[in-house]
């Protein structure tokens, strides 16, 4: 913005008093400078300005070719010569191209031409060029007397209306002609050299929508996560507090009836912790767990090796979420029964080599449910309810091996893309071996399932690669752009439609 033009604004005021029509005084400067010179002399009170809005009728890019060519009209009317004979619509099109038809129009309607046979012949000798008239005094006052002509112009996409702002400006309460640079920002320098007395300060505008704050925005595993999580709450689920990232071996394995021997509580598999390196104690319920794995119970052998109690106090990264079910279960097991659905979506350890597929961290989806006589079935039946709410619907299910899960399942989902069966998850009913020393009574079962966070959420945004969804390699334009999650899932109660889980009475 020019001071110049701001100076020369004032000026004017001074010597006229006010300036009627920005737009005649400023004939080529444009709308939005003056706006400009305007809002700031404005905001140091040395002008007052009102907009004034004025209609003007513009010649549209046909009505130009017209006004400077003729209509199209009277193009056609000139090009047939005198007499019977005429010219040819061929020739005229030849000559006109899509013109030809529009002219020859308007000519039968005006009775300036006819058809003969193949041919256009004249009806009268001479024309006035009307519309050519009409776009003439168009251009020349931005209007025309008769709305009839308007209208027929309008209609023939020769004119365009347009609205043209300009200002009529008169003197502000503390009108001069000089302009004084007004502080924004009161600083040390001003504080210390006294030059704020003197200073003139601009005022703030508090109806400024001012600039847009750079906030924060979810990253992809967050917004896959709240998905996941309403899911869960739509099936009934509680939240487990899944704050504990150290735990003791005790609740992370033992507990969950996994032997000191199994090769998921070594060191190339598990972070132990240094310092310290030992819980204080152990629950109040250890030597239940020590006497299942020693000597087994609940219809189990057991393991049959000596339990060490140091070795159930060594603290680590938790591997998994299901140390957080344990606690859980034991929890619910103090309490009057009731049925229970927990769940949990948080971070877990391992100690594995990072490659475009696995880091040593990742997230854990984990489910479980708890209720007199629950059966695999019911399992079976739940889960394809829980991943037809998130669009999957073609499952099957494979056998395998738990630790604590007997029988246990490995859940696959047909893959439309890859064409093949992916698995998408783990899952099984918790040994007795497990529960029984936790609490809980003997007619409860406990089914439990999981799945990963990081492979949806690199299905869902298409990254190939897990380093460049977590860690130091992350794109964070990538976290900015990419939009909310939304799973293909069915929201509504026609998925429970005679497929309820009930426990057997």
């Amino acid at each position: 913005m020019s001071d110049e033009l701001k100076l020369t604004i004032l000026r004017k005021l001074d010597t006229e008093g006010l300036i009627e029509n920005t737009t005649a005084t400023f004939k080529d400067v444009s709308v939005e400078t003056i706006l400009g010179a305007l809002k700031s002399l404005e905001s140091q009170e040395k002008v007052t300005y009102d907009t004034l809005t004025t209609e003007v009728w513009t010649i549209e890019a046909e009505g130009k070719d017209q006004l400077e060519n003729g209509s199209y009209e009277a193009q056609i009317f000139e090009a047939v010569p005198s007499g019977d004979s005429g010219i040819s619509i061929e020739a005229l099109k030849a000559k006109f191209g899509a013109k030809a038809n529009l002219g020859q129009g308007k000519g039968f309607k005006n009775k300036w031409i006819k058809k003969n046979g193949s041919n256009i012949v004249r009806l009268v000798d001479s024309i006035t060029d009307q519309t050519k008239v009409d776009l003439e005094t168009v251009h020349q006052t931005g209007t025309h007397p008769s709305k009839d002509v308007i209208k027929d112009l309008k209609r023939r996409s020769l004119i365009k209306l347009n609205k043209i702002l300009s200002y009529a400006v008169r003197k502000g309460p503390s009108f001069s002609t000089e302009l004084k640079r007004q502080a924004t920002d009161l600083t040390l320098e001003m504080l210390q050299s006294g030059a704020w007395k003197s200073a003139e300060f601009k005022k703030f505008n508090f109806d400024s929508l001012g600039i847009s704050p750079n906030g924060g925005h979810l990253h992809p595993l967050m917004k896959v996560r709240e998905e996941f999580r309403q899911v869960f709450f739509e099936t009934g689920f509680e939240e487990m507090p899944t704050n504990n990232f150290v735990e003791s071996s005790f609740w992370n394995f033992d507990a969950l009836f996994v032997p000191q021997q199994h090769p998921a509580r070594d060191l190339q598999d598990t972070f132990f912790l240094k310092d310290p390196a030992v819980a204080n104690s152990l629950p109040d319920f250890w030597p239940v767990v020590r006497d299942v794995h020693e000597k087994g119970g609940y219809g189990s052998i057991g393991y049959r090796y000596p339990w060490s109690e140091a070795e159930s106090k060594k603290l680590l990264l938790r591997t998994h979420t299901t140390a957080i079910s344990a606690y859980m279960l034991h929890k619910l097991a103090q309490q009057p029964y009731r049925p229970a659905k927990y769940f949990s979506i948080d971070r877990v350890y391992r100690n594995e080599a990072v490659d475009a597929k696995h880091l040593a961290e990742f997230h854990q989806v984990e489910g479980l449910i708890a209720d007199k006589n629950m059966s695999l079935g019911s399992l079976i039946d739940f889960l394809d309810i829980f991943f037809k709410k998130m669009g999957i619907t073609d499952l099957r299910f494979k056998p395998t091996y738990n630790p604590y899960t007997e029988p246990s399942m490995e859940i696959f989902s047909w893959h439309e893309g890859f064409r093949e069966w992916v698995e998408i998850g783990n899952s099984g009913m918790f040994r007795p071996e497990m529960l029984r020393p936790l609490g809980l009574p003997e007619g409860v079962r406990v089914a439990g399932f999981g799945l990963s966070l990081e492979r949806p959420t690199m299905i869902k945004y298409g990254i190939d690669n897990i380093r460049a969804l977590v860690g130091h390699k992350v794109d964070l334009g990538m976290i900015e752009a990419n939009p909310a999650c939304r799973l293909d899932k069915k929201m509504g109660k026609e998925v429970f439609q005679g497929r309820e889980v009930e426990a057997e009475s």
